[in-house]
């Protein structure tokens, strides 16, 4: 029940001694769906001191993610707000987070001349995961400097090859050659 903070909150405001069929039409009337022996057997729980603790809402690496590699101004409000409470709970993920958006930067804008003294900065005290990548990326420095001022990019090949790759394991062992060439020329 998502309501359960709601309820937790109010119950400890009101010392133990909340009504519950008030608490039920106010998590009813901001969208509560569910019945009153849910409410009841909640606060019975929350009385006798046996409730679980209310889950808190954890994003998902992919949801983190997404809000660190968007530019900041495209964020709304509250997820910029979460951002930064997950920041606060994690130097880790504080560090990562900067690195990246640096990073990020560096790519939108071509500032292909700045990718030395970003390796640099990933070397000495990023984590684990991004030293690797900036491992990596001074492996093939000059490839990679190289390619970061143009303005191409080969992300539309990229989305056709996996295309290609999707429909031949889609459709292996069903068909033949000829039909998955036709289908792949075919196919916009």
């Amino acid at each position: 029940m998502r309501f359960k903070a709601h309820l937790n909150t109010r119950f400890t405001e009101a010392q133990g001694q909340a009504s519950g069929t008030r608490l039920f039409l106010e998590i009813q009337a901001r969208g509560y769906r569910g019945s009153r022996q849910v409410v009841r057997k909640h606060l019975a729980a929350l009385r006798a001191g046996t409730t679980e603790p209310v889950r808190v809402d954890i994003p998902s690496p992919r949801k983190i993610t997404s809000w660190i590699m968007r530019p900041r101004e495209t964020l709304t409000e509250s997820q910029d707000e979460r951002l930064l409470q997950i920041r606060l709970a994690c130097p880790d993920i504080t560090r990562a987070c900067d690195l990246a958006r640096t990073f990020a930067d560096m790519v939108r804008h071509q500032r292909g001349y700045l990718l030395l003294e970003w390796i640099r900065q990933a070397e000495q005290d990023a984590p684990k995961p991004m030293k690797g990548f900036a491992g990596f990326l001074r492996q093939d420095l000059d490839a990679v400097t190289a390619g970061l001022p143009l303005p191409w990019s080969s992300g539309v090949v990229e989305v056709h090859v996996n295309r290609v790759k999707t429909l031949k394991r889609a459709m292996y062992g069903r068909a033949s050659f000829e039909l998955l060439r036709t289908w792949i020329l075919t196919r916009p």
